[in-house]
């Protein structure tokens, strides 16, 4: 009678040689889309030989550690399918987190509860169970740390890692996320004291200079700069915000919106400098960065400068997956599955159908990690054959640290085009409705109700066609909404 260990070992053998010879795992339904050419009897063989392989579960393997990594873990383990059977790889020391803490929580100053693993492992941005190393033990995935995956060979299905091991994979998930967008170093991009944010190590970083800084400057007005400057808020620095556009959050506010927060980051200290061009950032005697050269050569001293200018796809080494040149990222179809049979893209990094307003997205917010992850591995392992119908959702949640004037959290659903219409003054609250040829097409609140966040999604999903004059003159936001509630339902008896 052979031992556990050893019949454990024959049967996963097993288990993975029908995995090949099939294409996927026998869990998954068969489409012509994932039909996969046999492989030959020499990759067989090949496949066979465990001294070859680093990793043991190797039906299943994910490459990336954050929220798609970890909601698609669990996912695995809803179905019955992770123990034994799944892989995770990652370039960090720490299992799969909820990625949105670093500039938020995290930047916290001490005395203000800042926010510290094992406290937002994934799942608990959602309500969820906390993810944590143990968690993935007692369910019996592997996980492989600090070795990210610097190569890929599609025909023999392995993955090569930067350290040398060879994985093994009969489906491969790619959860690789966004690396940050970078200054040039000829301009001073990797000076001391000039700081990135992604991962953990980038936020502990940031906090060992924020413990000394006097003057900080964000470079950036999107989400990472708004949620960073509202953290170094809690640590009375002289902080600036510096951007090229015409105000905060372009690509989302209003001007007459964006004006509302900048007069609100104003109130708390905080200078803004908009429209501003950057020429480069200047070093002191000691090399460390000292200030901020602008456009028309003004300085801005700093001893502390956080760039927040957006980010790229961490598509390599996937490119011969199949790229998206239009919107970055990987491009898959409506249930993640790539070109390539057996590969599929997630989260931060896939270019994927947009079905409600039928274009091709690629979306940077961990709603969108979450829900596609999910989403993903449920069609991997069930006969779910729906495509996945995202509606656009983005928030954010600053000065929420203890002792702060005012904790702000707004929510958006939807698309943000046509005519807008604002109402409400800030205090507390105001929401914008965008209208677009008579169809409520997008709508954002500030400071709303859970009830009234409630309402948002089925606004923006539905589209319903609302009387523009009458929200105008609603006097209120909670008039607003019970208007646009009206139209929801006006639209349902129609």
């Amino acid at each position: 009678m052979p031992s556990p260990s050893v019949r454990r070992l024959t049967m996963t053998a097993i288990s993975n040689s029908l995995s090949l010879k099939q294409g996927f795992s026998l869990a998954r339904p068969r489409t012509p889309f994932l039909t996969r050419t046999p492989p030959s009897s020499a990759s067989v063989k090949f496949t066979r030989c465990y001294a070859a392989f680093a990793n043991e579960n190797r039906e299943y393997v994910i490459v990336g550690g954050g929220n798609s990594a970890g909601y698609a873990a669990r996912t695995f383990v809803e179905h019955g399918m992770a123990d034994g059977r799944l892989c995770i790889v990652t370039k960090e020391p720490y299992a799969p987190y909820e990625r949105p803490a670093l500039t938020k929580a995290y930047l916290f100053p001490p005395d203000k509860k800042p926010a510290r693993l094992p406290g937002f492992h994934t799942c608990v941005g959602s309500g969820g169970e906390r993810q944590t190393p143990e968690w993935y033990k007692e369910n019996g995935i592997e996980m492989l740390y600090e070795d990210p995956v610097k190569d890929i060979d599609i025909e023999k299905q392995t993955l090569t890692t930067s350290s040398g091991k060879l994985l093994k994979y009969g489906s491969l998930i790619i959860a690789t996320g966004c690396t940050a967008s970078r200054f040039p170093e000829k301009i001073g991009g990797n000076l001391p004291g000039v700081h990135y944010i992604r991962e953990v190590a980038d936020a502990d970083a940031l906090i060992l200079s924020l413990e000394k800084a006097k003057k900080v400057v964000v470079v950036g007005g999107g989400y990472i700069g708004m949620e960073v400057a509202a953290a170094a808020v809690g640590w009375k620095l002289d902080t600036t915000i510096i951007f090229p556009e015409d105000h905060l959050l372009q690509r989302l506010f209003t001007p007459s919106l964006a004006r509302r927060y900048e007069e609100l980051y104003q109130k708390n200290g905080v200078k803004i400098l908009k429209g501003a061009s950057i020429k480069n950032l200047e070093a002191g005697s000691n090399g460390h960065v000292a200030g901020v050269k602008l456009g028309d050569g003004s300085i801005v001293e700093a001893d502390t400068v956080i760039i927040g200018i957006g980010a790229k796809p961490a598509v390599s080494p996937f490119e011969r997956v199949g790229l998206n040149t239009d919107v970055g990222g990987i491009q898959v179809d409506g249930l993640f599955r790539t070109s390539t049979p057996g590969i599929f893209a997630v989260g931060d990094v896939a270019a994927f159908p947009l079905k409600i307003y039928d274009r091709v997205a690629r979306v940077e917010h961990v709603d969108h990690a979450r829900r596609s992850a999910q989403h993903c591995v449920k069609a991997l392992l069930s006969a779910q054959t729906h495509t996945y119908d995202y509606l656009p959702h983005f928030y954010s949640r600053v000065f929420e640290y203890e002792g702060s004037p005012r904790k702000v959290w707004w929510q958006f659903f939807g698309d943000n085009v046509g005519e807008t219409v604002e109402i409400g003054n800030f205090d507390p609250k105001i929401a914008n409705f965008w209208i677009e040829s008579g169809k409520l097409k997008g709508v954002l609140l500030e400071s709303g109700s859970p009830e009234e966040f409630q309402l948002l999604p089925k606004l923006a999903r539905s589209q319903p066609l609302i009387d523009k004059a009458k929200l105008q003159n609603a006097t209120s936001v909670e008039e607003a909404l019970e208007i646009a509630r009206g139209s929801l339902q006006g639209e349902a008896a129609v």
